[in-house]
C-alpha cells in the first residue's frame, strides 16, 4: 500500500469521525448510549463510502510448493508383446509409480505411446505402430520450460518418424528402460523394400531390396521374388562378419494389368527366432496406358524419325506420321504431334476442335507464325524472316511434373525464327532460351493445361541433335528417350473434372492409416461443402460390407478405414442428394511392421540416453533408477510465492456493511422519533 493511500485512509477516518461527532455529540444536550449508536453507525458508512472511493488494493502473499513433474512413458506397441515383454513391462511401471520416496518427490505423470503419445495409466500393448520421435516432441510442448526427467519404458524399435535421439529435449535427462532380451541371435531380415506404385504395362519395373543379417558366422542364403507360385527371380547371397547387409535391385515384367501383389523372401538352412521378417508383400498397379500418336508433318526432317523411335521405346506408344490432307479422323489418336504447322493444317486445328485432342506443337524454320497466332490462343509470335539458334537453360522451379536436368544447356542448339514469342496465360516453362550466354526470358519448351486440355510448345527444330548428343554424353538414348515419354504421358493424361474425385491408394499394409479423401463439385465446379457423402466398403473374400459417412474436413470429405484386416475391397462413394457415385477398390497387404524385430534397440536408446545426460537400464535394473531420481539434487521442489492483489471495491460484503449502517441508522432515528 504506497503512502498516498495511507493518508487518504487516515483523512476518511478523520473526516469520518468529524462528521459524526458533529452530527450527535456537538452541541447536544445530552449524551446517550442511543447517540453513540448512531455516531458509530454513521462513521462506518461515510468510511465505507469514502474507503470505496479511494479503493486500496489489498495484497496477500503465500506459499505454494511445486513438485517436478517425472513423465513415466510406456511402449505400448505390439513389439512389446512379441518381445513377451508386456508382463514386465506392467511391472516396472507399477513399481516406479507406486514408490512413496519417488511420489512425495515428483509429480509423477503417467503416458502410453505407439503412433501417438496419450495420457493413460492403462496398456494393452497392441498398437499396429511405433513413434518414439513423437514422444520427445509431445513432452517438449507440454513441459516447455520445466527442468525435469523422463522414464522411458520401450524396447527402442521405430518403425515410423524421424531419428528420436534428436528430438528430446538435450538439457532434459531421459532414462530409457529397455524391455526384451539384448542378446544377438542368428536372424535375416528385409529391412527395406522400394518400388514405385506404378507400371506401364509390357514394361519392366525396378524394386531396390535391403536385406541383413544379425550372426557370428558366414551363411549362404537364398533371395526370391514370387508372385503366387510362380518365382520370378531367384539367387544366392553371402554374409560374413565384414558384408551383414547387401542392396538388391531387381527387374520385374509388368505383364498384367492391375494391382499385382509380389512377396520378396530371403531364407537359409540355419534356425532363427524370428522368420516372419524374412519376407515382404509389396503390389504395384500395372497401368495399361496404350498411347496412339500421330505426329502430322508436310516436310520431311530428322525430327520426325528421332521423336518416333524415342516415343515408341515405351512399348504402349504407337506412332503414325501422316500429312495433314491424309487425316480423315483424329478419333483414332490420343496425342496429335503439330510439326511445324503452316496453313495446310486449317483442318486439322479445326477437326481437333471437336476432337479436343492434346497437342503439341514444334515450331521452326518453316513455320506459319501467323497461322499460328490464328489457331491457339496461348502465345503471340511477331516473327521475322531471319533464322536464329537458340540454346536451352534448365528451370529448376518447374513443378508440373517431376523432371531432370539431362543436359539441356550443354545440347546443340535449335534454330526458329528471331522475334518476340509473348505469353498469353498462365503456363510452366521447363527449359528457357539463351542466345550464345545472353539469357532472353523467353519460353523454349512450355506446358499449358486449362480446363482439361493439354497443349506443349516447342520452339525450334534440330531436337534430333538433342537426342544424339545425349547418347554421346551418356553412351545411351534412355535420358532423353525418357524425357520424350514424360511429355507425351503429360498429353496422354486425361485431365477433364469430374463432380466426384476420390482420392486413395490401391494398397495399403497392415496398420497403416487407411484414409479416402473425396471432393464432390457442383455444375459450376465449385466445391459443394454441403454435400452428403457415404462410402460402402466390402470385402471380396468374406463379402461382408461397412458403410460409413464421410467428414468434411477443410477443403474435402474423408474417411478413416482403420483396422481393416489384410484382404481386397470394393468399395463405393455416393453423394446421396445427387446419387452421383464413384466405384474403387484397395488392397491391405498381410504386413506386420511390429513383429520385424528380433532384439531391442540397446545401441539407439543408449544414444539417446547420452545425448541428454541420462541413463539407460535394462528391466531388472528398474530399482537402481528409483533410487537415482530419489537421491537426485538437481530435481528438488520448487517453492513458489503466490501475491494475490485485490482491490477493495471487489468486496461485496464492504457495500452490504455501508448499506446495513446505513439502514439501521435511519430505523433507529425513524424508532426513537429523531427524523
Amino acid at each position: 500500500m504506497t503512502t498516498n493511500t495511507v493518508l487518504l485512509l487516515l483523512l476518511s477516518v478523520l473526516l469520518a469521525g468529524g462528521v459524526s461527532f458533529f452530527q450527535y455529540f456537538y452541541k447536544a444536550k445530552s449524551n446517550s448510549k442511543i447517540n453513540w449508536i448512531l455516531a458509530f453507525l454513521r462513521f462506518c458508512s461515510i468510511f465505507g463510502l469514502l474507503l470505496l472511493l479511494i479503493n486500496p488494493i489489498i495484497t496477500r502473499k503465500s506459499f505454494e510448493t511445486i513438485k517436478i513433474p517425472l513423465p513415466v512413458v510406456v511402449d505400448n506397441s505390439s513389439s512389446v508383446a512379441e518381445f513377451k515383454a508386456n508382463e514386465i513391462a506392467l511391472e516396472v511401471y507399477q513399481n516406479i509409480v507406486s514408490n512413496a520416496e519417488l511420489k512425495e518427490k515428483f509429480n509423477i505423470q503417467s503416458y502410453q505411446f505407439s503412433a501417438e503419445l496419450e495420457a493413460s495409466e492403462t496398456f494393452d500393448f497392441k498398437g499396429t505402430q511405433t513413434r518414439i520421435d513423437g514422444v520427445g516432441k509431445g513432452l517438449k510442448s507440454i513441459h516447455k520450460s520445466i527442468n525435469h526427467p523422463t522414464v522411458i519404458i520401450t524396447d527402442g524399435n521405430q518403425t515410423y518418424g524421424n531419428d528420436y535421439i534428436y528430438s528430446f529435449d538435450k538439457n532434459k535427462s531421459v532414462y530409457p528402460i529397455v524391455l526384451g532380451d539384448t542378446t544377438a541371435v542368428f536372424d535375416l531380415k528385409i529391412s527395406q523394400l522400394n518400388v514405385n506404385k506404378y507400371a506401364f504395362l509390357k514394361n519392366k519395373f525396378p524394386v531396390e531390396v535391403f536385406v541383413n543379417y544379425s550372426g557370428k558366422k558366414n551363411v549362404n542364403a537364398t533371395f526370391s521374388i514370387s508372385q503366387g507360385n510362380t518365382i520370378l527371380n531367384k539367387q544366392n547371397i553371402n554374409f560374413t562378419q565384414n558384408q551383414k547387409s547387401h542392396l538388391i535391385t531387381v527387374l520385374l515384367p509388368a505383364d498384367k494389368v492391375g494391382v499385382q501383389i509380389f512377396k520378396a523372401a530371403i531364407s537359409s538352412p540355419e534356425i532363427e527366432k524370428n522368420k516372419y521378417n524374412n519376407s515382404k508383400n509389396f503390389a504395384v498397379e500395372v497401368i495399361d496406358q496404350k498411347s496412339e500418336i500421330a505426329i502430322i508433318s508436310t516436310i520431311n526432317h530428322p525430327d520426325i524419325g528421332a521423336l518416333k523411335r524415342a516415343i515408341e521405346t515405351n512399348q504402349q506408344r504407337k506412332v503414325t506420321i501422316v500429312k495433314p490432307n491424309q487425316i480423315n479422323s483424329l478419333q483414332d489418336f490420343n496425342v496429335l504431334i503439330l510439326y511445324q504447322p503452316t496453313s495446310e493444317f486449317k483442318t486439322v486445328f479445326e477437326k481437333n476442335v471437336v476432337a479436343n485432342l492434346n497437342t503439341w506443337i514444334i515450331t521452326g524454320t518453316k513455320t506459319d507464325f501467323t497461322f499460328l497466332n490464328q489457331q491457339q490462343d496461348a502465345f503471340s509470335f511477331k516473327m521475322s524472316s531471319q533464322q536464329e539458334d537458340y540454346l536451352a537453360t534448365f528451370s529448376s522451379q518447374f513443378n508440373l511434373f517431376a523432371s531432370d536436368n539431362i543436359g539441356f544447356e550443354n545440347f546443340p542448339p535449335l534454330q526458329n525464327a528471331f522475334g518476340t514469342i509473348t505469353p498469353k496465360i498462365k503456363m510452366e516453362t521447363l527449359l528457357t532460351a539463351r542466345i550464345l550466354n545472353v539469357e532472353l526470358n523467353t519460353p523454349l519448351l512450355s506446358y499449358v493445361d486449362i480446363q482439361g486440355k493439354r497443349t506443349c510448345f516447342l520452339f525450334g527444330e534440330n531436337s534430333w541433335k538433342w537426342r544424339l548428343q545425349s547418347h554421346i554424353d551418356q553412351q545411351s538414348f534412355e535420358k532423353f528417350d525418357v524425357f520424350i515419354d514424360k511429355t507425351i504421358q503429360f498429353l496422354a493424361t486425361n485431365n477433364a473434372r469430374k463432380s466426384l474425385v476420390v482420392t486413395h491408394e490401391n494398397f495399403y499394409n497392415s496398420g497403416d492409416a487407411i484414409e479416402i479423401n473425396t471432393q464432390y463439385f457442383n455444375k459450376n465446379y465449385e466445391f459443394d461443402d454441403k454435400a452428403r457423402l457415404s462410402i460402402s466398403v466390402k470385402n471380396k473374400t468374406t463379402n461382408q460390407t461397412k458403410s460409413y459417412d464421410l467428414l468434411k474436413s477443410t477443403n474435402s470429405f474423408k474417411v478413416n478405414l482403420d483396422g481393416l484386416p489384410a484382404g481386397n475391397y470394393s468399395f463405393t462413394v455416393t453423394e446421396n442428394n445427387s446419387k452421383t457415385s464413384h466405384a474403387g477398390f484397395f488392397e491391405v497387404l498381410d504386413f506386420d511392421i511390429e513383429k520385424q524385430f528380433v532384439n531391442p534397440d540397446y545401441v539407439k536408446l543408449n544414444q539417446l540416453a547420452t545425448q541428454t545426460k541420462g541413463k539407460t537400464f535394462l528391466a531388472n535394473q528398474a530399482e537402481e533408477l528409483v533410487k537415482s531420481l530419489i537421491s537426485n539434487d538437481n530435481y528438488k521442489p520448487i517453492q513458489k510465492e503466490i501475491v494475490k492483489k485485490t482491490p477493495i471495491i471487489d468486496w461485496i460484503w464492504l457495500l452490504i456493511i455501508v448499506v446495513a449502517a446505513l439502514v439501521s441508522e435511519w430505523f433507529i432515528r425513524k424508532y426513537n422519533g429523531l427524523l
